[in-house]
């Protein structure tokens, strides 16, 4: 095999109160990457587009080729030579787990030319290298679920522990981009270092309330236990009208909607297509009334995660 190309999707993180820990898939848009075998040994990046330029293109500096060299490194080859084009089809600091995208497409297809040396969840701890990259920090909760598919639970990171749950086949996700931008690490930095034990108890009753909502296809109980009481109300101020959006949607269908990742991305989670798309319209004109421009995804809940294109 000289070349080969990967799609990886886009990703909602934290899912509300599971900051860290939660993350889904779905089925557009995402990133895609293509490899191509050249004779000099080394990994080169010839070609990114959609990115206006603010990528860097040395290898050891991007995402999308920090997995590889990793991943080469781990399983000791030194004599392979790459061209890499990534085409970045969601907006940086979208809160669409964009770097995610990368990582995971990236290591997918440099795992696909190699002949499938490891197995997806194997190069989960690869992918997450691109996330420390891109924000500083190697959390999963994107790279996971862009992976994998599925609605992913990272219950521990040291070990790093990971698995999937199911979820209603009738659960759709209104995925809604304001155009404005938040830097991830700056989101990360507003976050206070300790949370009181009320708050603390709260929090894992919702996770726990979720998960079992998921799994037993509760809708109400997903809908109750979709609330947020820690990183939220910090995070939520970075984004303009976020109160009004959010009750937008809940007004119009949807069990819950809260931030994706680390903004200005809102997500919601709705019981069936039409009440997603209503959700989505309704947060959107919401948005649009305060001059803020938006584009809208609904998508199903992406079971099989990355593919070879």
């Amino acid at each position: 095999m000289n070349s080969v190309r990967a799609f990886a999707p886009a990703t909602v993180a934290n899912v509300s109160c599971g900051f860290d820990i939660f993350g889904f898939a779905i089925q557009e848009p995402g990133d895609t990457v293509e490899l191509y075998k050249r004779d000099e040994p080394g990994i080169v990046i010839t070609d990114i587009t959609g990115d206006e330029g603010r990528l860097p293109r040395q290898a050891e500096k991007n995402s999308v080729t920090v997995v590889m060299l990793a991943l080469l490194k781990h399983l000791g080859i030194t004599d392979l030579g790459c061209e890499v084009v990534l085409r970045k089809n969601m907006p940086l600091g979208s809160g669409m787990g964009s770097s995610a995208a990368s990582a995971v497409a990236g290591v997918v297809a440099m795992n696909e030319l190699l002949g499938n040396p490891l197995s997806r969840k194997e190069l989960l701890p690869f992918a997450m290298e691109g996330e420390r990259i891109a924000s500083g920090s190697a959390h999963a909760d994107n790279v996971g679920p862009s992976l994998l598919g599925g609605f992913v639970v990272i219950r521990s990171y040291n070990p790093l522990d990971i698995f999937t749950i199911p979820v209603p086949d009738d659960l759709y996700c209104t995925l809604v981009h304001p155009d404005i931008e938040i830097n991830t690490k700056d989101a990360r930095f507003i976050l206070r270092n300790e949370v009181s034990l009320k708050n603390t108890i709260a929090q894992m009753g919702n996770v726990a309330g979720l998960v079992a909502g998921l799994m037993k296809a509760d809708y109400d109980l997903i809908s109750r236990s979709m609330v947020d009481v820690i990183i939220e109300p910090v995070r939520s101020i970075l984004i303009p009208e976020f109160k009004e959006v959010k009750q937008a949607a809940i007004s119009n269908g949807a069990l819950g909607c809260s931030i994706s990742g680390a903004g200005p991305s809102m997500f919601a989670l709705s019981r069936g297509i039409e009440n997603a798309q209503n959700a989505g319209k309704a947060m959107q004109e919401r948005f649009a009334g305060a001059g803020i421009e938006s584009a809208v995804h609904v998508s199903g809940i992406n079971q099989g995660g990355a593919v070879i294109l």
